[in-house]
């Protein structure tokens, strides 16, 4: 394999050159986080059934879903949530690398059989469907400056003009609403209910048969009168929209001409819909909407997304209404890739600078140097297909696998480095020989390498999940380093490095320096070894030791799932816990 590339460097250069496009056309379509997606993909399914009881909820509605839910591909569990308030939340989860797409498919079919054994006002509500998310990639939250409008008024116009300019910002998987939008409200008063005879249910029917959309037809409509020149539509106002016209809504009629309206009985006011949220910022009202991230969505682009939406929106808020971003993951995620970026950076400058002082030429270093860059282009190449991301972890196995994706290179240019010197060849011929020397080697190392991380990639759980991308960008970085060593490192020893002799290898100045120190630490190295294996009993005992020591202090340290660090956020939990009754004692 490498003969063929060094008679044909060109075609090795084409080939590099064809991976180095590939990680760069990659490199800005992967998807950037912190961490990879840990959590089992969960699917959330949320309706209401006003008026009715937890018990009720659960026996009418949850325990239904739930028993259509069995059998699903895939399921893992599921938790179900009655409220008293008439709100039905229950949450599926998957097995980790199911299909979110198809698992969403197959809960709405199985959603769609049972839903007419559901009550009619679970129905006429609707079943929401959607891609839960494990957190909240940031919060956005509209004020009020100057107290001219409410929360509800807030959260209305959030509902309306802001919340559907969010959802559709590529990246987004969700986005919650913490307000609530108005809505026609009717307070019914009790006492005057049975002072009148009246029940809930007659004020329903009333108000259900009293405000409804009909349509009342044309006038002049086929088959119209000889003669009859225009035809009209009529339009009925039939859906009433003010306080005052649901006022008027006529609950009984008497015989005596009287009648009972609901303004009678009720208190009409246009409030909020829903009274379970509330938000405040800073001490004061607000509404906030929670956005989540897709399983594939790139955290940065699309915090950036939501802030340009934001931004062009707030030319046209209210006056005196404003938008804030509490809380953004974001900024934290973009600062842990920066530093593992600068690591990187870092690393790759001191591998090029210890490979300076060792090989001492120019030429020399250049070779190793070209062959990281390339590597990991390929690498990113295959992240992208393998549907990767870059985070901590992918990048870390970066870092790491510098120091290991020079060794190939460097093995090819040192041999062939020692044959010029020593035989006098050419440098391509000096490749030849060198790369039938050590090709196998090569390979071997290669695979041996590869070997040792494959493993973490079987890992069963999260722990697979998380070790899954960190693992095999490791082993992808060193199959393409292996790979360079047999074809892009020999082509460009065969054509770009210079003939070497013993004078110009005995250098003067602080390189000849750094020889004679190296040669001496060598040469002491070796007699060090040399001591210790006549006495290799003593030592194994002191082997022995140590390993005790690393198995005793490993026992000894703490554990756990990931590490903890500071995004510089306190989440506090409050509840509120109910007044103890007071203790009555008999005398």
């Amino acid at each position: 394999m490498s003969s063929f590339f060094i008679a044909r460097p060109i075609f090795a250069w084409v080939v590099a050159i064809f991976i180095l496009i590939a990680g760069l056309l990659a490199l800005p379509n992967l998807p950037i986080a912190q961490y990879p997606n840990v959590a089992p993909p969960q699917i959330s399914i949320s309706t209401t059934y006003p008026g009715a009881t937890p018990e009720n909820i659960y026996q009418s509605v949850t325990r239904p879903i739930e028993d259509e839910l069995n059998g699903v591909p895939g399921l893992i569990y599921f938790e179900s949530t009655s409220e008293s308030s008439g709100r039905i939340s229950i949450n599926v989860t998957f097995a980790p690398g199911t299909n979110i797409g198809e698992a969403q498919v197959e809960v709405q079919n199985r959603i769609a059989r049972v839903e007419p054994r559901l009550p009619q006002a679970v129905t006429a509500q609707g079943m929401r469907v959607e891609r839960a998310g494990t957190a909240f990639l940031m919060l956005v939250s509209l004020t009020s400056k100057d107290g001219q409008t409410d929360a509800i008024g807030l959260g209305d116009y959030m509902n309306r003009n802001v919340i559907g300019e969010i959802r559709r910002v590529p990246g987004v998987g969700s986005a919650q609403l913490f307000a609530t939008q108005r809505s026609m409200r009717i307070w019914l008063d009790p006492a005057k209910m049975v002072g009148l005879s009246l029940t809930s249910a007659d004020v329903i029917s009333a108000i259900q048969a009293q405000n409804s959309q009909v349509a009342a037809g044309r006038i002049g409509a086929t088959p119209n009168p000889i003669g009859q020149q225009i035809s009209a539509t009529i339009n009925v106002q039939g859906q009433l929209s003010t306080p005052e016209q649901f006022g008027s809504i006529v609950l009984r009629a008497n015989p005596d001409g009287s009648s009972v309206r609901l303004r009678d009985v009720a208190r009409i006011e246009i409030g909020g819909e829903d009274y379970n949220f509330a938000a405040r910022l800073n001490g004061q009202p607000s509404a906030a909407i929670g956005v989540q991230l897709s399983p594939t969505g790139n955290a940065l682009a699309t915090s950036e997304g939501v802030k340009e939406v934001m931004k062009r929106l707030s030319r046209y808020f209210p006056p005196g209404v404003e938008y804030e971003i509490p809380y953004d993951t974001s900024p934290f995620v973009e600062v842990s890739i920066e530093k593992v970026i600068h690591t990187l950076i870092e690393a790759m400058i001191l591998v090029f600078i210890v490979m300076f002082v060792f090989l001492q030429n120019i030429r020399y270093t250049i070779i190793p140097a070209l062959v990281v860059p390339v590597a990991l282009a390929g690498t990113l190449g295959v992240m992208m297909v393998a549907g990767f991301s870059i985070n901590v972890l992918t990048m870390f196995a970066m870092v790491l696998a510098i120091g290991i994706l020079v060794d190939d290179a460097i093995v090819v240019v040192e041999n062939v480095e020692r044959i010029m010197m020593e035989e006098k060849l050419s440098p391509k011929e000096a490749t030849k020989k060198a790369m039938g020397q050590i090709q196998g080697a090569i390979v071997g190392i290669t695979l041996v390498l590869s070997a040792v991380f494959i493993p973490m990639a079987f890992f069963p759980g999260a722990v697979g999940i998380i070790y899954q991308q960190f693992s095999l960008t490791m082993v992808v970085s060193i199959l393409f380093s292996g790979f360079l060593a047999l074809s892009l490192t020999p082509a460009l020893c065969g054509s770009f490095l210079k003939p070497v002799t013993h004078e110009a290898h005995a250098k003067r100045g602080p390189f000849g320096m750094f020889n004679r120190g190296f040669d001496k630490a060598s040469h002491g190295y070796s007699s060090t070894v040399g001591k210790i294996a006549k006495r290799s009993g003593r030592f194994m005992i002191i082997y022995l030791a140590l390993v005790i020591g690393l198995g005793w202090a490993y026992m000894r340290l703490p554990g756990s799932f990931l590490p903890n660090e500071d995004q510089g956020f306190l989440i506090v939990d409050v509840q509120r816990l109910p007044k103890p009754r007071p203790t009555v004692r008999s005398m």
